[in-house]
């Protein structure tokens, strides 16, 4: 790419965001109400710590293996961290939402198994819950899959869910839980 291509995309970025607040304060009478619409939602805290078990198929192993980490038995832990945003929750209670979720496996076996989720998902109002997303590890990308449920009790959620990651080096299937408080 030539300097003069780079500048002038650079140039338009610029002025398509420093431009768009201004065009979106403009009314044509002054007398109306702003034509902004309500907010969708409120803002909820969901995130919380997560935790749970997880089956890995001997394609994964063998994949770990070449990656020099060996002897990693087919059932690890999972410990981590849910942050959850919600994105729309409709008057029945359908909440439309995405979630990060970093992990770490494997540490009751003395290794350290990153993982990076990120998944866009629904929930019911009765807490009936799924979504899918990518999922990031060291044997590879792939897809995450998950469904579950959350039980409220006052301010306190307990997720239930069932997960299964696929990529090239096999299927891994998950069990999860935890808590997060309404705030």
């Amino acid at each position: 790419m030539t300097c003069r291509f780079v500048s002038r995309l650079l140039f338009a970025v610029l002025f398509s965001l420093s431009a768009s607040p201004v065009w979106a304060q403009i009314r044509v009478n002054p007398q109306l109400p702003p034509i902004v619409p309500p907010r969708a939602t409120k803002q909820i805290d969901l995130s919380g710590p997560r935790f749970g078990l997880t089956m890995l198929s001997p394609a994964t192993l063998d994949a770990l293996a070449e990656k020099d980490i060996h002897l990693v038995r087919p059932l690890v832990t999972q410990f981590g961290w849910q942050f959850e945003k919600r994105l729309y929750t409709n008057e029945q209670g359908l909440t439309a939402l995405t979630e990060f979720v970093p992990l770490i496996s494997g540490l009751e076996q003395g290794v350290a198994l990153p993982s990076l989720n990120w998944l866009v998902g629904v929930r019911t109002a009765s807490g009936t819950e799924f979504g899918i997303g990518p999922n990031i590890t060291p044997v590879g990308v792939g897809l995450v899959v998950a469904a579950g449920i959350t039980v409220r009790t006052g301010a306190l959620n307990i997720p239930f869910n069932f997960a299964v990651a696929s990529s090239r080096s096999g299927a891994r299937v998950s069990i999860m839980t935890g808590f997060n408080v309404r705030r």
